[in-house]
């Protein structure tokens, strides 16, 4: 028995020393965590929140007054172009024009006797003519005679008033012809009159019938049949019969913050997700980038606000969907993120592991803790450096941290370009945060290996 105590006494002992000898290796020491630097693909991504809209999309409007008769479509229904989708009562509009028809038919009944008087008359002047000819005849064979002495004067005299009769007689049927003529021009005048007032009271009844002026779907029904509509000003109230959208072109309209902004071009490629339909993404692409500012809590354009705030604003960016799906509907909730920029296989590092260093902040302290003093008062302060700490051996082997400047590029989700002041492959700090802001240049570190704890399992239990 005294044996196993003295053996379980010198196992202590020998695991104090252990435990003493390593935290007397680790003092000094600052835990870190590190990476090692990698080259990816990069892209920028700048997000916006809206709703989904069709390109074109029209309010059919009232164009008559009365009340609706008929909706031959609802809500949701998809229409062709041309398709009758509502009436209004059309009694007197239907009544005028038929009266209208009417009167034209009869105009039309008019015409053609007006052109058969024509006829009549253009008959009289061919018979007056024959008759003015056969008169001419015996006129010039009278004259003959009569100088000859071989006929009377008073035979003479008959033949020279037959003749003067049928000279007439022509002048008259040809006044006659041209009277019919001129009534059967007014006729037809009156009758063009007529058809034009036709058209017009056509017009008034084809007010009372609604049709599709597109392909598309009904997405608003404001009204029920036997409801009265009037004419109005769009989207007043009793206007409006309903609102048909053109979904074969669909785009999603966010609103991007005013820091973005300046970022997104016409072209860039987006991916829009609908709250409505999880897990599915569409490919699309910027098609307009608003220039005015929106007030974030009204949507008002700042120009169209009449007082001063100092409130966040957005802008209005619209993305073409370039494969729409049937399963779109107007005013579904979407988030757009738009790619800004994208390099492929460029030099990267988490954004964690970038600070903001001083060289200030490196100098030796004196025996009170103060900074050494510069070597002249007016020496201005050093400004900040924006870089990264790299893992680094010193002549004994042990590892420090080393300051390194960093010019960096694009910023992804997650990491940022490195563009110069490091390469492939070096390990540098990535954290944890609290411990880079009071990291120095040339501490020792020691890497730390822990297992980060599970906080979701700890919640759990």
């Amino acid at each position: 028995m005294k044996k196993i105590l003295l053996i379980i006494l010198a196992v202590l002992v020998a695991a104090g020393l252990v435990t003493f000898m390593v935290i007397k290796q680790q003092s000094g020491y600052t835990k870190v965590l590190t990476a090692k630097l990698v080259k990816q693909d990069l892209s920028t991504v700048v997000s916006g929140t809206g709703q989904i809209k069709a390109k074109t999309y029209v309010n059919l409007g009232a164009t008559a007054m009365g009340r609706v008769t008929h909706l031959y479509v609802k809500e949701g229904d998809m229409v062709k172009k041309g398709e009758t989708v509502a009436t209004i009562e059309n009694v007197q509009q239907e009544a005028t024009v038929a009266g209208q028809e009417a009167a034209i038919s009869a105009a039309k009944t008019d015409i053609a006797s007006y052109i058969a008087a024509e006829k009549t008359a253009e008959a009289n002047v061919e018979h007056a003519k024959a008759d003015l000819e056969q008169k001419q005849l015996d006129w010039n064979r009278e004259q003959a005679l009569f100088k000859d002495g071989i006929v009377a004067k008073s035979d003479f005299d008959a033949k020279k008033a037959a003749y003067d009769l049928d000279v007439a007689s022509l002048a008259q049927a040809v006044a006659g012809l041209n009277q019919a003529k001129a009534q059967t021009d007014s006729q037809r005048g009156h009758m063009q009159t007529d058809v034009a007032t036709l058209r017009a009271n056509q017009d008034m009844l084809n007010r009372t019938i609604a049709v599709a002026p597109f392909d598309g779907i009904v997405t608003n029904e404001p009204i029920r049949e036997g409801e009265t509509v009037v004419e109005g000003i769009q989207n007043a109230e009793g206007s409006t019969i309903m609102t048909i959208a053109d979904m074969s072109v669909v785009t999603a309209e966010v609103k991007v913050d005013e820091t973005d902004i300046v970022n997104i071009q016409m072209g860039q490629p987006a991916e829009v997700s609908v709250d409505a339909i999880p897990g599915k993404t569409f490919k699309g692409h910027v098609t307009l980038v608003g220039d005015q500012a929106l007030l974030r809590s009204t949507g008002v354009a700042t120009s169209q606000s009449t007082t001063g705030t100092e409130e966040a604003k957005d802008f209005k960016v619209v993305v073409t969907l370039d494969n729409p799906s049937n399963e779109l509907r107007p005013g579904l909730s979407t988030t757009a993120k738009i790619t800004t920029a994208h390099k492929s296989t460029v030099l990267s590092l988490p954004i964690q592991a970038l600070t903001m260093h001083n060289p200030d902040d490196d100098k030796p302290k004196t025996a009170g803790g103060v900074q050494a003093a510069s070597a002249s008062p007016s020496t201005p302060a050093k400004p900040d450096i924006q870089g990264v700490y790299v893992v680094d051996k010193d002549s004994t082997g042990k590892l420090r941290a080393k300051f390194v400047p960093v010019t960096t590029g694009i910023t992804g989700t997650t990491d940022i370009e490195v563009r110069s002041g490091l390469t492939e492959g070096q390990e540098i700090v990535t954290g944890p945060f609290k411990t880079l802001r009071i990291l120095k240049s040339g501490s020792l570190i020691k890497r730390d290996t822990a297992k980060p704890v599970n906080l979701s399992a700890s919640a759990s239990s």
